[in-house]
């Protein structure tokens, strides 16, 4: 009786916050978004409305095709098919509700209050479809596998994480989608279910590819699980079987481009632009704060820039997938996604502000591991997108979210200390001190201008100290990672004595 009134109440606690967050995000839809009332080009909420335009009134081979009336310039498309596919099904709707959404050319720009409640609408539609109750699975999961009693504290974090809910239900995007897609795929890992796995992944890579952040992880981990079988024949099976669901997923999304290399080349290359150089606006990775002391964009020529970032990204994300091969720990695999994607971030070509959200949903998955260091870390991912908020007129809304889930992620980490009997006052000082600064930061950045002679002088000076917290971050997943604590204790005690 004891067990079902426990079972009953989570339930009911779990129902109510996802009601509350469906709420946050529609608070924050009622705000602006990327690109309002500013043309030519406006922003990526019309992006987004221009590709449903594009995937209506074209047949799927001319949806990555320049044309006449199909200006690659314009918002090109250059997402994988999955996205393509979604704006034709928001497309098909919104010609219902009013056919002027989508007219060929002639909606360029279009902007009213009924089309924005519509364009909202869908992207809290993804949030109740996939995002959240994805969400919920792999946060049930985590616990169940970890015993960390954790459950609700890890949907809280998930589901109202601003950073996600600022993106996407106020700049304007869909992430939620992909990366609902990986926490399904992150579930299906726990679950021992590699084959739905490997095929939530195969979307998720279909739907941004951006998601090869996390694909590393994925194939080492799916591939040893078919390695550790104790017979050859079990082991090929297993293999061909994984294979087979990423194969034919990809033909499946991929069939309307098959029909040429020609084509299938185009179609691929619009989603690797390689033009638009190593990032573009203040992003806090390595290459954008080092390029304030030495001008990379000015050194380097895209070709060598690209390789640069090969090398150093693969260098950075090598020994924690050569670790996780080794032992195969559904624990490592946690860490290992997360240490790859950060790798990612700080060290690949073109990443844009937004890529932090690729890092910050594996990060959630070790709250139980590194309850301060995550906590720390999704402080700090926040205010990495400030100036891109900024941009967008959303100010209100990231003061309101980050007082609110720096509150939450405190009033957390004081329990988990308090269960773990772990009273750190050094760490409590230190983040009461990050917390001030983030608001400084904040304050700063919102309502003192820059001299005219620095207008990104906030942006950049956000983009490097938050750089320099995701660098230590990084260290910090591995030492957890290869446990690397009990040699680092004992060499400071050597000192001490």
């Amino acid at each position: 009786m004891f067990t079902k009134t426990k079972l009953a109440t989570a339930n009911m606690d779990t129902f109510l916050l996802v009601c509350v967050s469906i709420a946050i995000r529609a608070a924050v839809s009622l705000h602006s978004y990327s690109g309002a009332n500013k043309p030519p080009m406006y922003g990526d909420y019309e992006a987004q409305r221009h590709w449903q335009e594009i995937t209506y009134n074209f047949p799927p081979k001319g949806w990555y095709k320049n044309s006449s009336n199909n200006n690659l310039e314009y918002w090109g498309l250059d997402y994988p098919p999955l996205t393509a596919y979604h704006s034709y099904v928001n497309a098909y709707i919104a010609s219902k509700i009013n056919s002027s959404f989508v007219d060929l050319k002639t909606s360029h720009g279009f902007e009213s209050e009924r089309h924005k409640t519509f364009m909202r609408s869908t992207v809290l539609a993804a949030d109740t479809l996939i995002f959240l109750p994805a969400c919920i699975l792999v946060a049930s999961f985590i616990d169940k596998v970890f015993k960390q009693n954790i459950f609700l504290q890890l949907c809280v974090l998930f589901v109202t994480y601003p950073g996600l809910i600022l993106i996407d239900n106020g700049h304007f995007q869909y992430n939620n989608i992909s990366l609902g897609l990986l926490l399904l795929a992150v579930y299906f890992i726990l679950n021992d279910s590699n084959n739905l796995a490997a095929l939530s992944f195969s979307l998720a890579l279909n739907y941004k590819q951006m998601e090869l952040y996390h694909a590393f992880p994925f194939f080492t981990y799916l591939l040893r699980s078919c390695l550790v079988e104790n017979c050859f024949s079990r082991k090929l099976i297993k293999f061909l079987k994984i294979a087979c669901v990423v194969t034919l997923t990809f033909l499946a999304l991929w069939v309307p481009w098959l029909t040429s290399l020609d084509s299938l080349i185009s179609t691929a290359s619009r989603l690797f632009p390689l033009s638009r150089g190593v990032f573009e606006d203040k992003v806090a990775n390595i290459w954008c704060s080092l390029n304030v002391i030495y001008k990379f964009k000015n050194k380097f020529v895209n070709a060598q820039m690209v390789l640069i970032c090969l090398v150093t990204t693969l260098s950075a994300a090598l020994p924690t997938n050569l670790n996780l091969f080794a032992c195969g720990k559904k624990e490592t695999f946690l860490y290992t996604l997360q240490n790859t994607a950060t790798a990612f971030f700080l060290f690949s070509f073109q990443v844009h502000e937004k890529s932090i959200l690729l890092v910050a949903l594996p990060s959630i998955c070790l709250y139980g591991f590194m309850p301060f260091a995550v906590t720390c870390f999704l402080k700090v991912s926040i205010l990495s997108i400030l100036p891109l908020i900024i941009k967008d007129g959303l100010t209100i809304a990231y003061f309101s979210l980050v007082v609110a889930y720096n509150a939450i992620l405190n009033a957390f980490l004081a329990e988990q200390e308090s269960e773990r009997h772990m009273s750190n006052n050094s760490l409590q000082r230190l983040n009461k001190v990050l917390d001030f600064l983030i608001l400084i930061a904040s304050l700063a950045a919102v309502w003192l201008p820059p001299p005219s002679h620095l207008p990104h002088l906030w942006a950049v000076i956000i983009s490097v100290i938050c750089c320099g917290f995701f660098l230590i971050f990084f260290i910090m997943g591995h030492i957890n990672q290869f446990n690397y604590w009990p040699n680092i204790v004992k060499i400071i005690l050597n000192k001490k004595v």
